[in-house]
This record gives structure tokens, sequence and C-alpha cells, in this order.
């Protein structure tokens, strides 16, 4: 069963909850939309694997132990997708052990029942904060890897030759062209790349790794 609430837009993060007890999924994401979240309930794991993008930001909500599909189970289907969805667990008392495993294989954290409004909240303010700082890293990762791409293999190779701190006329030298042209290519690469700085340009670079 898909209790689906909130909006579609990716621009805006939700809550996904996912819980097989109906009334503590009622009651969780009502009180996620008090406090101006958009909530997307499921009341079982593989439902939600069905209905997951992994494009809309937001945070994961999930219990530990559940009926069919559980809540480690379904970590572990999100990790080998490559998931970067923060993952809350819910947990009983006697499921600590579990939540510990999962905070080891990178769940967010884990909340044990019966827990505080505020500590939900809490939590969940960090969770989607987290959640949008890494997709912001990952978008900025992407388009300077596109703007690489862009380059020819001549400017990749005065890239790495700015990048390393030699100067127009060593460039030329070391790769046999006349210094004008080199100056081309460096303006090139750095129209290309976006910047105005070498010095900008090494943090490009370096936020690059292997491309």
């Amino acid at each position: 069963m898909n209790d689906k609430t909130g909006t579609n837009n990716k621009s805006q993060p939700v809550v996904y909850v996912v819980d097989d007890d109906d009334s503590m999924r009622r009651a969780v994401t009502t009180l996620i939309k008090t406090v101006g979240y958009s909530p997307v309930a499921f009341s079982g794991a593989r439902e939600f694997l069905a209905a997951y993008d992994e494009n809309q930001p937001g945070c994961l909500l999930l219990d530990v132990r559940m009926s069919g599909m559980s809540g480690l189970e379904l970590q572990q289907e999100l990790g080998k997708a490559g998931s970067i969805l923060p993952i809350i667990f819910m947990t009983g008392h006697g499921d600590v052990p579990m939540a510990v495993q999962a905070m080891k294989e990178g769940a967010f954290d884990f909340l044990q029942k019966p827990f505080r409004d505020q500590d939900l909240i809490d939590c969940l303010n960090r969770a989607l904060k987290m959640d949008a700082e890494n997709r912001a890293s990952l978008e900025k990762h992407a388009d300077i890897k596109h703007r690489f791409q862009s380059l020819t293999p001549r400017e990749v190779e005065v890239m790495e030759m700015l990048v390393d701190g030699r100067a127009n006329k060593v460039i030329a030298i070391d790769l046999g062209l006349s210094e004008r042209t080199v100056e081309i290519h460096r303006a090139n690469v750095m129209e290309k790349m976006g910047v105005r700085s070498v010095a900008h340009l090494v943090r490009m670079k370096l936020a690059l790794g292997n491309p």
C-alpha cells in the first residue's frame, strides 16, 4: 500500500516513510507535514523501490524490522544501486544492535521508538541538509567533468602544464609550439573551464580528481 502524499516537484525534498505499522506510519507522516516537509509513505520496502526516483532529493525514514524485505535489506539494495539518499532507521528496543550494524553500513542515524517529535524533526533537518550538500557537490563535479571533456587533447596538455605551474614560454618549448599558440590554447582552456585564474583552474582540477 502506498500512502503517497506531497508533490512531484523534484526541486523540493521529500521525506520517504517506509513502515508496515499503519498507526506509526500515519503518525509520522502527520508530524512531517506539520513542519512543512512533504512525506511520501509506503507500507513495504518493495513498494518503495518500485516508486523511488534517485534524482528526487530527500531522505528516508525506515523501520528496521518489517514483513517481507527488512529495512536492512532495503538499505543494501539502495547501496548496490549507488543511492546517496540519507537513511534514518526507526528501531524498537530489541533492534538496536541491528541499527548499529546499519550505521556501520552508512545509515545517517537511528531513532529508538518511542522517540520525541523534536528528535525526529532535528534528525530530518540534518539529513535533508546533508542530502542537499551531497547533491550540490555531485552536480558541481558533473559540471566540471563536462567542461573538462569539452577540451581538445592539446588543451588538456596545456591545462595539465598550467596546473603544474609552468609558464607559457616553458609550455611552448615542451610542446614544440610557438608561445602565441600556447596563449591561444590557454585562453581556450580558461574559457571552457569557466575560470579567470590559474589558481581557480588548480582548484577545479583538484575537485575533478582523475577524470
